[in-house]
């Protein structure tokens, strides 16, 4: 059946409007493809709303948000030596933290999977990470990001600090998709945590197993976060959903994106508790605004264009179209069309729109 739908795009700053663009042509080309009409909404975030309105995430670019079933973003912030600027402090913070806030987006979901054909886009051998598949399930909206911080002279010396907090239900409410995921893929939970040193993972650990008692069918086990770290390097295929806190799941879903090859392979899925017919979710590439190369044509779009694909799938349920997606960037890949953080040394590489017209050629 064909479907309609509204989505909110946020390009942002760097690369992230030329990424974006690919994404809405591969949506354009999926839509015409399978019979679906879905209106973009653009609204600004980051540097470019700075200068409109003042600020980083604007109320005009809320109201276009809580209007759309999804939300599309592309990337924030400017250069590391500007970040002290008005127009670029804290910008990141800003946008990204507001929009988890403002919409409840309170777990990310991560894939981070070695395609078949793609095993040389990691630093690792082969032999270490044929078959990773895994999903990171990761808290966003508490923890030490989000909790009391100050900054004050104790003893004559400037001393800062940050607070990290979780209650039992923003524990449960991230566990239980975890759960859920991993019931539909091979039965397995990993709950990385810190339980040995820190309250809040032995919390983490109390809700986990009583969440279990509902899901007997998923084999579940704990580990530190320095050991999965570890792991995450040495045998990527033997863990299959990790879920963890705010901190320890930016950190790992990053290395992840290391062992797979590049950030720019990596989509992600900030999901809420919206109710009604569509679930509602920010979709974004894993990598920052990456400004050293914005407009140089040779940003890989790849992470963008799959965060697309996340899109369809758990908004709107699209999942062999969502497939479709994947097969085609997969195929691209397969037939040598490589982007230049891709390509090896001495070896032809795409620019972002021949990368994306080629993956739009396949998926034809």
């Amino acid at each position: 059946m064909s479907k309609t739908g509204t989505i909110a795009v946020l390009p942002g700053d760097g690369i992230g409007p030329e990424i974006m663009a690919s994404a809405i042509k591969v949506l354009d080309a999926v839509s015409a493809k399978c019979g679906h009409t879905f209106e973009t909404k653009e609204g600004l975030t980051g540097g470019l709303a700075y200068d409109k309105f003042g600020v980083h995430l604007p109320e005009e670019t809320i109201k276009i948000c809580e209007a759309s079933d999804a939300i599309l973003f592309g990337a924030v912030g400017g250069h590391v030596s500007d970040q002290e600027s008005p127009r670029w402090k804290d910008a990141e913070k800003n946008v990204i933290l507001g929009l988890r806030k403002k919409f409840n987006l309170f777990a990310n979901l991560r894939p981070l999977k070695v395609w078949p054909g793609t095993e040389s886009f990691s630093p690792l051998q082969e032999r270490f990470i044929k078959g990773t598949d895994v999903l990171i399930v990761r808290e966003l909206i508490a923890g030490l990001y989000f909790g009391p911080m100050r900054r004050f002279e104790e003893n004559g010396e400037i001393t800062a600090e940050e607070t990290s907090r979780y209650t039992w239900k923003q524990i449960e409410n991230v566990v239980r998709i975890a759960f859920q995921a991993a019931q539909k893929r091979k039965k397995k939970l990993t709950v990385v945590d810190k339980a040995n040193v820190l309250e809040t993972s032995r919390l983490w650990r109390e809700v986990a197993r009583k969440i279990q008692l509902e899901f007997l069918d998923v084999a579940m086990d704990f580990m530190f976060v320095d050991n999965a770290a570890q792991q995450l390097v040495r045998s990527p295929a033997s863990f299959d959903v990790i879920a963890t806190d705010n901190m320890f799941g930016d950190i790992l879903s990053d290395l992840g994106g290391a062992v797979v090859g590049s950030l720019g392979l990596v989509p992600s899925a900030s999901i809420s508790a919206k109710g009604g017919e569509k679930k509602f979710g920010l979709y974004e590439p894993a990598h920052g605004s990456a400004p050293d190369i914005a407009g140089k044509g040779i940003a890989n779009p790849t992470a963008q264009i799959l965060s697309l694909a996340m899109l369809l799938r758990y908004t709107y349920e699209l999942d062999k179209e969502a497939q479709a997606i994947e097969e085609a960037v997969l195929a691209a890949w397969k037939a040598g069309k490589k982007t230049k953080d891709l390509a090896a040394p001495g070896e032809a590489s795409l620019s972002t729109d021949e990368f994306t017209s080629c993956v739009i050629e396949r998926l034809k």
